[in-house]
């Protein structure tokens, strides 16, 4: 992950700023420009958390670049957008307005009920994507999955235990280093959570180079972001997200 020399000497008072989880109501300003026009069906969200201070679009990740591929082959009824790390607020109001498919400012059961939502993030962006599911969940708005990859716990915000809004999460970690995911996801209810499984990766003996990452993230964080650009580990998280996607035409 890159910039990780900032984040290991900023992960003191400089982040608790950074892990509000929005309070707010439901009032809801202009829609997002990259609503479906043209179709009333309610269509999938796909939320993408990149780590650390990463900007959103950085092309060199994989959060990015699985983005980019599931809107090339959903150009109508999936709405997919990447998030910096810090900007669960943002998004939750992306969703919100997405939602709102009357466009009176305010949320329905009925829409709220319809809404079909996917998150995902690494590092700090996987403890973001809690967060979110959290804010939802006081929204009373169910998330279909959530995936974490290495989730980083940013201050304030508990990334291991799933609301119980969420109908499937899953964690893919590995241990070592400076920096490394939580071993375990647990739900908060059972009985409406399951979770896929915490799959651990060990990269001691792993080849991958990681040559579009800084030098300083492949030295000092290098198990982190080995995990990050493993396409084995972002396969699988493709095919979880696809699973709750319409088939493509």
């Amino acid at each position: 992950m890159t910039h990780w020399s900032r984040i290991v000497l900023s992960r003191g008072a400089s982040v608790v700023c950074f892990a509000a989880v929005l309070a707010a109501g439901l009032s809801i300003s202009a829609r997002p420009a990259l609503v479906n026009e043209d179709s009333r069906e309610p269509q999938s969200i796909v939320i993408g958390f990149v780590g650390g201070f990463i900007a959103h679009d950085n092309p060199v990740h994989s959060e990015v670049q699985l983005a980019a591929r599931l809107r090339a082959e959903y150009p109508t009824g999936v709405y997919v957008e990447t998030f910096e790390s810090y900007r669960e607020k943002k998004a939750h109001q992306t969703i919100l307005k997405l939602l709102d498919r009357n466009y009176d400012g305010n949320l329905t059961m009925e829409e709220k009920h319809e809404a079909r939502i996917i998150i995902y993030g690494h590092s700090w962006g996987g403890s973001e994507s809690i967060a979110l599911a959290r804010a939802l969940a006081k929204d009373g708005i169910p998330v279909l999955l959530t995936i974490q990859v290495d989730s980083v716990s940013k201050r304030g915000i508990n990334d291991t235990t799933i609301p119980g809004n969420v109908a499937e999460a899953a964690n893919f970690y590995q241990p070592h280093g400076l920096i490394h995911g939580d071993h375990d996801i647990r739900a908060a209810d059972p009985a409406h959570t399951r979770i896929i499984g915490n799959f651990l990766f060990d990269y001691k003996a792993s080849s991958l180079k990681c040559s579009q990452y800084p030098w300083y993230d492949r030295i000092f964080v290098k198990a982190h972001t080995q995990i990050e650009c493993d396409p084995t580990i972002w396969t699988r998280v493709e095919d979880l997200i696809r699973l709750q996607l319409p088939p493509t035409k």
